[in-house]
């Protein structure tokens, strides 16, 4: 009898996954372990929405491998330690794990490879577990380790070679090893939690991607920025967990239509991302490209955009989204982001932070370097753009319905005083919940342009 291990990561699923599906062919036991990693547990990494969806993908993930005669193993410390344990007790031969871009996971893969040495076990590492295509793998003709730039990273990105989607195992024989209990939310960690989150794991995300490619994705290439019409997928939480196959979302997605290739174009942009950050692992706290920002201090202001009072309709119903769902419309996250780093001039980490706080999505890759994107200290060609709330406002919720959703206060505004309440008379200001705005626009951007062109004048 031969043992393997399959270590789930961020992909906590059975349909094509290639660690389990590796593991399964290796041998003919598999523990399929996950181990809940006092490092991110105790370290700040874990919020209270992200450990209610991971629980509940935990659970599935056990439901979906007792239905193959398996169940999921789970385990609680160091993750190196707990694999080395379970791998010299069954005297398992291979580990396999999914490849990941993070400083925190490369240290874990390099401890395991060390570790499981030691032991005669090997650590197979499977890329394209978490993205579509391996970070790395396409670089730019005139030489460096990643792309700078979307688009001609996009253009590559559309020929790389992809891997064969791996079906589920027919079977799973587990070996006798003990488990601890699955986990609760609460057990992960405590805290006020969203009232109105996804519910987490893989027959969730398997059943959203469905009707998602059967249906609305057809229109997202005109609506995918409708801020009302709600036209995006929502699949960014089981993206993240990998309770959804990135790869296969590309498979199964009609690239011929013109909602099926923007749908794969969000796709590339994750995977870029994701080699930005395995090539520069500081950009997670660090600016990609330091602009030499003096941001301002103003915790006041900060906490007024964190509370969507900042008196700007459409940031702060962005904001009440994030706080009620967990989760934002991407178009809503540009406009809060661009409004917290660009017209109050404080810090991207700041936003990021709160942001890591409350997403269910939230992954180091795609937080942070989206952030840095809006600041215009990442990858953005046009660092110096500033996204005019009104301006979006008009154009991304014409009617104000997105803005009423999340803002009761405003629901019984008319429409052209929706995005701009401060110009209704007195007697309607008076009746209304509502804050004066936190600052002058023009102002805003008058002090960012100026720190941008002061800041340049020194290089």
């Amino acid at each position: 009898m031969s043992v393997a291990i399959g270590l789930f990561t961020r992909d906590l699923r059975v349909h094509d996954n290639p660690v389990l599906h590796a593991a399964c062919h290796a041998a003919t036991e598999v523990v399929p372990l996950f181990v809940l990693d006092s490092a991110i547990l105790r370290g700040g990494s874990m919020s209270a929405n992200r450990a209610t969806f991971l629980a509940n993908a935990l659970a599935d993930l056990d439901d979906q491998l007792r239905k193959l005669g398996g169940r999921l193993v789970v385990r609680s410390g160091d993750v190196v330690k707990e694999v080395e344990r379970i791998a010299a007790e069954l005297g398992a031969d291979q580990v396999h794990v999914a490849g990941d871009v993070s400083a925190y996971s490369h240290r874990r893969e390099q401890g395991l490879r060390e570790r499981l040495a030691e032991h005669g076990c090997r650590l197979q590492v499977h890329e394209m577990s978490i993205t579509v295509v391996e970070p790395g793998a396409i670089t730019p003709a005139g030489g460096g380790t990643h792309f700078a730039v979307f688009t001609p990273y996009y253009r590559r990105w559309l020929d790389a070679q992809r891997r064969a989607l791996r079906p589920p195992p027919s079977r799973i024989t587990v070996p006798s090893v003990t488990s601890d209990p699955l986990p609760s939310a609460d057990e992960l960690c405590s805290g006020q939690r969203s009232p109105q989150l996804p519910r987490g794991g893989e027959t969730a995300g398997r059943r959203i991607l469905s009707d998602w490619l059967a249906g609305r994705v057809v229109d997202y290439e005109q609506a995918h920025d409708d801020l009302a019409a709600d036209g995006t997928s929502q699949l960014s939480p089981y993206l993240h967990f990998g309770c959804v196959s990135a790869t296969e979302a590309v498979h199964t997605a009609d690239a011929d239509t013109p909602g099926g290739a923007a749908f794969i174009r969000q796709l590339a942009w994750r995977d870029f991302h994701h080699q930005v950050l395995a090539a520069r692992p500081d950009a997670a706290t660090t600016d990609y490209r330091h602009r030499h920002d003096r941001w301002r201090d103003d915790e006041e202001a900060a906490q007024a955009w964190r509370d969507g009072r900042t008196g700007y309709p459409i940031v702060d119903a962005g904001m009440r989204q994030l706080r009620a769902e967990g989760w934002m419309h991407n178009r809503a996250r540009l406009i809060a982001a661009s409004f917290l780093t660009k017209t109050l001039y404080l810090d991207w980490r700041l936003g990021a932070q709160h942001f890591f706080d409350l997403l269910v999505d939230a992954d180091v890759a795609n937080n942070q370097l989206n952030w840095q994107w809006v600041a215009g200290t990442g990858t953005d060609t046009r660092p110096n753009r500033v996204l005019n709330p009104l301006r979006q406002a008009q154009r991304y919720d014409p009617d104000g319905d997105y803005v009423r959703r999340y803002l009761p206060e405003l629901r019984d505004v008319p429409r052209p005083a929706v995005h701009q309440p401060w110009k209704l008379d007195a007697p309607h200001r008076g009746r209304l919940d509502y804050p004066e705005p936190i600052i002058d626009l023009r102002e805003g951007a008058d002090r960012f342009h100026t720190a941008r062109k002061t800041a340049e004048s020194t290089l």
